[in-house]
């Protein structure tokens, strides 16, 4: 019996590569056995110890080392798991050993820099992760009495989502739209600007292709900082319990930061996806399929894990987990099934427009469909000043652009408003990858607000985002240090904001060039 335990103990130890490093002990006298097995899915007799999201040891039939599989489902006869790893050799009939032990990932500063999967094993090619604490992916959220309010912003550099759909630390906001509308370019804009917030940023793709995570990542190495990041990636090719598992894996690394006082920010791309594989889960485990053959308790596996984003109180640490969740929609159906669901366990949505896509306005965001339901408590003073009437204005700048487009006459106040709203849409249209800082959002918001950019032709507000930071810098370099750090906007800075940007516009101005 003593040999018998060690050698299992030891092809044990050869598994637990598979759950990351956290080392999980057999329970040989608690023994089941495969029921029937298929699509790395297995159904499991004989285990009536087991709990939600145990780690089953898999025997395998002509491979000495066995293979890990987790929970799903509990029926009073049968047992559904997922397969975490290699299941060549798994047939009806092998040998199930319980562990005792739930899956658990590794978390801490160890892990900033690192691309890992959702066990917390690297696939940068680089070292082993060090890490001495490990945490469940599965845990509950934090009770309300332990939350605080939301009301520190979380900038993300773009001027539509600031001004107009602010973000706060605690919040959960669902970036939603079609295929290759910008959703990640959002993402990764957000992330960009953490470089120097203080927050710490986990990316979770799950299900996408490997080229597109790449180019993520190097994106956040050229322009972010890549050292204050985890990137986790369950891939398409992986199986479904790896890419079911990495959002809550993403979370509980997240999480780790926020409970110690820090800010942290999550962003899942996408839960679309993440959904297809549990309904694809359910479906082999056999669970009654509900609408769009969903499972019915969908909507509980994502809330359950976006509750987990909130504002710790001050007794409790004071740190902030910041979900931003990515969803994707059919031909623009915000009715949908999933999206539903997601909408309405998050606190707001950023909808993205195809048509505003195509027209070469991004970020895409269509504001008259997009809500923060937390909004202005979150904002900067300075922007929350600035912006105070900025969605009012643009909101009837494009109820006019669309009864000129019939050719009917407009009076001279009429065609004042639309010219105004031009260059507010001007100011929301922002490159990838460009950020903008506190104080530049502040500079381009007092334009409009001012009218100062009303008689400067269209073609050339590009160039005036080009040049007005370093004109910022060198006219009123020390309000733009004094804005970024403290919010708000001076007397001293609004005054030499404005002269710099009327003299950048005075450059730029045809009449000037002749």
């Amino acid at each position: 019996m003593n040999a018998l335990a060690e050698s299992v103990k030891q092809r044990l130890l050869n598994a637990s590569r598979l759950v990351g490093q956290v080392k999980v002990e057999p329970r040989l006298d608690i023994v089941g056995r495969v029921e029937r097995f298929g699509d790395n899915v297995a159904s499991v007799r004989g285990l009536p110890e087991a709990r939600l999201g145990e780690l089953l040891m898999f025997e395998r039939s002509n491979i000495d080392e066995p293979v890990m599989g987790i929970v799903l489902t509990l029926d009073p006869d049968l047992i559904g798991c997922a397969m975490l790893g290699d299941a060549n050799g798994v047939e009806a009939g092998n040998v199930v050993r319980g562990t005792g032990s739930v899956a658990s990932v590794p978390v801490g500063e160890t892990l900033l820099g690192r691309l890992v999967n959702a066990l917390g094993v690297p696939l940068d090619g680089g070292p082993a992760i060090e890490a001495t604490n490990f945490e469940p992916v599965e845990r509950p959220a934090p009770a309300i009495v332990d939350r605080d309010f939301v009301n520190t912003p979380l900038n993300t550099g773009l001027v539509v989502i600031d001004a107009m759909l602010p973000l706060g630390r605690g919040q959960r906001e669902l970036i939603i739209g079609d295929r290759e509308t910008g959703k990640t370019a959002i993402a990764i804009d957000t992330i960009i600007n953490q470089r120097d917030s203080g927050v710490i940023c986990i990316y979770c793709a799950v299900g996408q292709k490997t080229s597109s995570v790449t180019q993520v990542i190097d994106a956040v190495e050229r322009f972010g900082a890549r050292q204050r990041c985890i990137f986790l990636y369950a891939a398409a090719d992986q199986p479904p319990g790896i890419q079911w598992l990495a959002p809550y894996a993403a979370c509980t690394m997240a999480e780790y930061f926020s409970q110690r006082g820090g800010d942290a920010l999550l962003i899942i791309d996408d839960l679309s996806k993440h959904a297809v594989i549990y309904r694809q889960l359910s479906l082999l485990l056999r669970n009654p399929p509900g609408r769009e053959a969903y499972p019915g308790d969908i909507f509980y596996i994502h809330s359950r894990l976006l509750e987990r984003a909130a504002k710790l109180a001050p007794e409790c640490g004071g740190g902030s987990l910041t979900a931003l969740p990515i969803a994707s929609t059919e031909e623009g159906n915000l009715s949908g099934y999933i999206p539903t669901n997601l909408i309405s366990i998050a606190d707001g949505q950023i909808v993205l427009e195809p048509r505003l896509f195509h027209e070469g306005q991004k970020p895409a965001v269509d504001v008259g469909r997009s809500v923060s339901r937390v909004g202005g408590k979150t904002q900067s003073p300075v922007i929350r000043t600035l912006a105070e009437r900025l969605r009012l204005e643009y909101a009837q700048f494009l109820e006019l652009e669309i009864f000129t487009r019939f050719g009917g006459m407009v009076d001279e106040r009429t065609q004042r408003v639309i010219e105004h709203g031009r260059r507010i849409r001007a100011v929301l249209t922002q490159a990838q990858y460009e950020p903008l800082s506190l104080a530049h959002q502040a500079a381009l918001l007092l334009a409009i607000e001012q009218g100062l950019l009303d008689h400067l032709p269209l073609d050339k507000l590009h160039e005036l985002r080009a040049n007005l930071g370093a004109w910022l810098a060198e006219r009123a370099g020390e309000h733009v240090r004094t804005t970024n750090e403290t919010g708000e906007l001076s007397e001293g800075a609004r005054a030499a904001f404005i002269l710099a940007i009327t003299e950048t516009v005075e450059r730029l101005m045809p009449s000037s060039a002749s």
